[in-house]
């Protein structure tokens, strides 16, 4: 079966005057599908039998089409795509094929502008017609297959005040950084590194972009110091200081301010005031 929307190999089944055939084997020509690589998708080395990974969708007649070039995204994948146009219908997208993908409007969680990347997926409308929506929530999958304390790639997907970033972990499974985890401004779009921390009842992760507690409070430790530095060698920070202030500043937790603490006390290059942190090795 020839899918819409999803890389297959195929195999050429026949010769035409605008391209080549692809279909499924055992192919009977009365009964079978076809879908055509027009000729600008041709090369000289292609011949009948030979088997090519392409990739289905429709062109401006909506006529199923394959293409050898990879789109940016695929059925069940997601990742933000620029938007090439803004008209009365909807917004198309830039996705690395001629036709350009169409946003409906009913698809937008915000008003979309030309030139902007927004996240979205890829969707069959009820035409049968290939399209992409901002609503990406249903289209992530759970039971990853991801160890925990493994680290991942994660899109990016929403930001919420109430319950933290929402990320697709390797652009298909649900993932949460839950908001006590978060220490640092991210948006809609971007690629990160996450940690997977623990796997839910429902399936979905739960994450964090910090390392475990041995690997990142020498991340944070030099943080610290770098800070310190900063501030011509004294940082008037102290065990005293809030937690808020701590994540204001420095973009980290008091444990983890306190463990960088210790850590650089114990490598001899600071020591504690009443009213902060010298650096015994700064150098004006």
């Amino acid at each position: 079966m020839i899918e819409l929307g999803k890389i297959q190999e195929l195999t050429v089944v026949e010769k035409s005057d605008f391209g080549l055939y692809l279909g499924e084997l055992p192919f009977d020509p009365e009964f079978c599908e076809k879908v055509l690589l027009p000729n600008p998708e041709v090369t000289d080395a292609m011949k009948l039998g030979d088997n090519i990974s392409v990739f289905i969708y429709k062109d401006t007649k909506d006529r199923l089409v394959a293409t050898t070039k990879r789109p940016t995204i695929i059925l069940g994948e997601i990742a933000p795509l620029k938007v090439a146009e803004v008209t009365n219908i909807g917004a198309f997208l830039e996705w690395g094929l001629i036709k350009d993908l169409f946003l409906p409007f009913k698809e937008q969680t915000t008003k979309v502008k030309t030139d902007k990347s927004y996240v979205v997926g890829l969707y069959v409308d009820k035409t049968e017609r290939l399209c992409a929506t901002m609503k990406v929530y249903n289209l992530l999958e759970i039971n990853a297959p991801l160890e925990i304390n493994k680290t991942a790639k994660g899109l990016v997907c929403q930001v919420s005040d109430e319950y933290g970033i929402f990320v697709a972990v390797e652009g298909k499974y649900h993932g949460l950084i839950p908001k006590r985890e978060i220490y640092q401004n991210y948006q809609a779009g971007d690629w990160i590194d996450v940690r997977i921390t623990r796997v839910r009842e429902d399936g979905k992760l739960e994450l964090s972009v910090r390392k475990q507690i041995n690997g990142q409070m020498e991340v944070d430790a030099k943080k610290l110091l770098e800070f310190i530095h900063v501030s011509q060698g004294f940082l008037d920070l102290h065990d005293k200081s809030s937690p808020l202030e701590i994540k204001n500043r420095l973009n980290m937790s008091k444990a983890s301010f306190k463990r960088a603490i210790g850590k650089l006390l114990k490598e001899g290059v600071i020591e504690l005031k009443p009213n902060g942190i010298k650096s015994r090795i700064f150098k004006d």
